[in-house]
């Protein structure tokens, strides 16, 4: 495993295996009456967020305490970033401080790739979500989530539905389950659909009804309404028509499809409630998941891989508080 984790993209298909064999390990602490291990103890994990996710700086809290490391949250909004400090000079602060490693979200692509070779820092940093550019750990939790429901995913067809162009987790999907041995195809309308895609080894359509019957796999994406400053659809009502997810449609999904969002959803315009709710939905599980597989991120690139590849001193499953 590389030093730090930047893009789905840099993942060899052994890396990528061994991120999901040790979210395995990780996963199973969740029945464990102390879910706790000592792997990190004594290392400083930075929350580092220029944008809004509670949802993914929960996840990377949660797994960083439950291997026993230091957790420091750090917001942009009311701190000296919103008064002129800039991404050096936090780097360089969080450097002081002895950061071991830095998960950084930002709303420019590219700005965590910055801080990793920069120079600025000898911290591992973790890209939660750079721009309209990458999500590689929400790429892991859903590989992670669709192996455990159809093994190997060699073969396998997922639909990536909805709002591709302003997608970081369409992007980082696309490039790691290619990786992992899928066939994906992006489904949205030209407009949302980014130039140059025909450099992703992906599959494109217009239509959501002639891709479903075949998919193994269908992951909506929520309409980043908050990215567009133009008029992509005509209204929503007509998007929900063309690229929504209803009852009417999940019925002609395969009996073993399983349904997927990487969240928020906006029920009753990409996914209608009874499908999110419904036993096809592995929308909740998707969660669960990406608290053991940024576990074992963070245990690869601060634990050391050789432990994690060659001895059971420091295994997960082995030593820790049960």
């Amino acid at each position: 495993m590389r030093r730090h984790l930047l893009s789905a993209g840099d993942l060899t298909r052994d890396d990528a295996q061994l991120v999901l064999d040790t979210a395995e390990e990780m996963r199973s602490l969740a029945d464990r009456p102390i879910k706790k291990l000592p792997a990190l103890r004594g290392r400083t994990v930075v929350n580092l967020f220029f944008e809004d996710s509670t949802r993914t700086r929960i996840s990377f809290e949660a797994a960083a305490k439950r291997l026993s490391a230091d957790v420091i949250n750090f917001s942009a909004k009311g701190s000296s970033l919103s008064k002129g400090e800039s991404l050096k000079d936090t780097a360089l602060t969080l450097e002081a401080m002895g950061a071991d490693a830095v998960v950084c979200r930002h709303w420019a692509s590219g700005a965590p790739h910055l801080l990793a070779h920069a120079g600025w820092s000898r911290s591992s940093v973790v890209n939660a979500g750079d721009g309209t550019h990458e999500h590689p750990t929400q790429a892991l939790l859903d590989a992670f989530t669709m192996t455990r429901h159809l093994g190997p995913l060699d073969g396998r067809r997922v639909a990536i539905v909805g709002d591709v162009l302003h997608s970081r987790v369409a992007r980082s999907n696309a490039l790691l389950l290619r990786t992992l041995g899928a066939e994906v195809t992006l489904v949205a309308p030209p407009t949302l659909l980014p130039l140059g895609i025909e450099g992703w080894g992906v599959e494109t359509s217009y239509d959501l009804d002639a891709v479903l019957p075949k998919a193994d796999v269908v992951m909506m994406l929520r309409v980043q309404r908050e990215r567009m400053n133009a008029a992509f659809f005509p209204s929503v009502r007509e998007y929900s028509r063309r690229y929504g997810l209803d009852a009417r449609r999940m019925a002609t999904l395969q009996d073993h499809a399983i349904v997927m969002h990487p969240g928020p959803m906006i029920r009753g315009m990409e996914i209608t409630a009874d499908v999110a709710d419904s036993d096809r939905s592995v929308i909740v599980e998707q969660v669960t998941n990406g608290v053991a597989v940024r576990m074992a991120v963070l245990y690869l690139l601060l634990g050391g891989s050789e432990a994690a590849i060659g001895g059971a001193e420091d295994r997960p499953s082995g030593g820790g508080e049960a």
